[in-house]
């Protein structure tokens, strides 16, 4: 166990904990604070912001140009604020992590993490070029903290002398930023089980039964189906929370989970770039982290949108990051902030909607025209098409909509019926739908199921 490491994620835990009473003052005062003071620290130390912006030091922050990921990566070795270290050295490393199946959390192996001193992960890069990100000792602390205060903002419990059991069901690939997470908890005071998302179902389950975690937390994707397995009585773990990360929540999956379980999974919201964004509260509402990232929805010209509407993109700040700086980094994520109360008390922002990736809007062709669907259409027509999975890719002459674990006695022309019949209500009336069933869904490498697929891009 990395000592040193964990007694900085229990003492911000311990901080943190004072946070959950500021006040939205407090809160707005604190982010102040703390963009200003991670804007010092990458004009000072970083080219490529020093030259992004000059003459913009006293400028607001909705004033500053966002960076997009072709933008930081192009230019990392400029963006980076520590000396000596180039994006090369973390590809190669992240390189050697694959092809040796290392593990990227445990530091006392040889280069693990980079020179052992650096924490590094890659976007799968689903819009395009990858992205590459490195995090030292203090802001390796913070990301754990941040998913740690998922557990706590979700009450999930804790009790003397029986330490947490947790099991991660996402992926194993050691580039992926999951996979360093787990990899960093202390084995012997949290004892975990780390498994893949791309394994056979029976083997997850049989690994879930041996374990007996009191913590389950998984892609949405993985928890619709094990909720299926404990009710067919194949898996019988009990776990005392249930957390869904890295993919949106369907209202669908968290009724199957809760009708395994007893209980409603908890939602995180996260990415690569930030860590943790937002998770649920103990009375069920999602709550950004706004003292640790600054997030803004803005429209597809950058400019705000309203509250409670969903931007076509975000972007985020992070003022933790100070070796590889996030300042209105670009995400293609669609998410909705709406206000502020909640019976628990908290007064941080309120996270109204999570919509997915724009890379995951369809533009379908209709007499001659070209009509954006997003993929909520597809959710409200399948999540309850009592399937273990599905999966929705655009194929040049329609789409194609792969069901894992149909139902012998359902036809397909059933399922067939209601695509078409949102399509049409969504403006694509017309379009041509395949059911395709199939035995199990083809995972990403970080074994993630894209729900909703597009054509691929030029």
């Amino acid at each position: 166990m990395d000592a040193a490491l964990m007694a900085r994620v229990l003492a911000l835990r311990f901080l943190w904990r004072a946070r959950d009473r500021w006040s939205a003052e407090r809160i707005a005062d604190h982010r102040e604070r703390a963009v200003a003071a991670a804007r010092r620290h990458a004009v000072e130390r970083s080219p490529f912001y020093r030259r992004l912006h000059a003459g913009l030091e006293d400028a607001p922050l909705a004033a500053l140009p966002p960076v997009t990921k072709a933008q930081l990566m192009e230019h990392w070795d400029d963006a980076v604020t520590r000396p000596g270290l180039h994006l090369a050295d973390v590809e190669a490393h992240l390189t050697d992590l694959v092809e040796h199946d290392g593990d990227p959390g445990r530091p006392w192996r040889p280069g693990q993490p980079l020179r052992g001193r650096w924490w590094a992960a890659a976007t799968a890069g689903t819009t395009g070029r990858r992205g590459v990100f490195v995090w030292d000792r203090a802001e390796w602390a913070t990301v754990l903290a941040s998913y740690a205060r998922a557990n706590d903002w979700a009450g999930v419990p804790v009790r003397p002398g029986q330490p947490i059991r947790v099991a991660v069901v996402s992926s194993r690939r050691p580039t992926h930023q999951s996979a360093a997470v787990g990899a960093s908890l202390p084995t012997a005071l949290i004892p975990t089980i780390r498994l893949d998302a791309t394994a056979p179902l029976p083997e997850t389950v049989e690994a879930l039964n041996g374990f007996a975690p009191t913590l389950l937390v998984g892609y949405a994707s993985v928890l619709r189906p094990l909720a299926q397995e404990q009710l067919s009585g194949r898996l019988h773990i009990a776990p005392h929370a249930v957390m869904s990360a890295s993919e949106v929540l369907s209202p669908q999956t968290s009724r199957d989970a809760e009708a395994a379980w007893g209980i409603p999974p908890a939602d995180v919201y996260a990415a690569t770039e930030t860590a943790g964004i937002a998770s649920t509260c103990s009375a069920g509402r999602r709550h950004l982290y706004e003292d640790l990232v600054i997030a803004e929805p803005v429209d597809a010209d950058r400019r705000p949108v309203p509250p409670g509407t969903p931007g076509d993109r975000l972007l985020v700040t992070v003022p933790f990051a100070r070796t590889l700086p996030l300042i209105r980094y670009e995400m293609s994520d669609r998410i909705a902030v709406d206000g502020r109360g909640c019976p628990c008390g908290r007064a941080f922002a309120l996270l109204a909607a999570v919509e997915g990736r724009i890379e995951d809007v369809l533009a379908l062709a209709v007499g001659g025209t070209t009509v954006a669907v997003h993929p909520n259409v597809f959710h409200d027509a399948l999540d309850e098409v009592p399937v273990s999975g599905w999966q929705v890719v655009q194929r040049s002459e329609g789409v194609d909509v792969l069901l894992e674990g149909l139902p012998p006695q359902m036809p397909t022309d059933a399922v067939g019926a209601r695509i078409e019949a949102a399509l049409a209500e969504a403006g694509a009336a017309g379009v041509p739908v395949r059911i395709v069933p199939v035995a199990a869904l083809e995972r990403t490498a970080l074994g993630k199921v894209p729900l909703v697929r597009g054509l691929p891009r030029a």
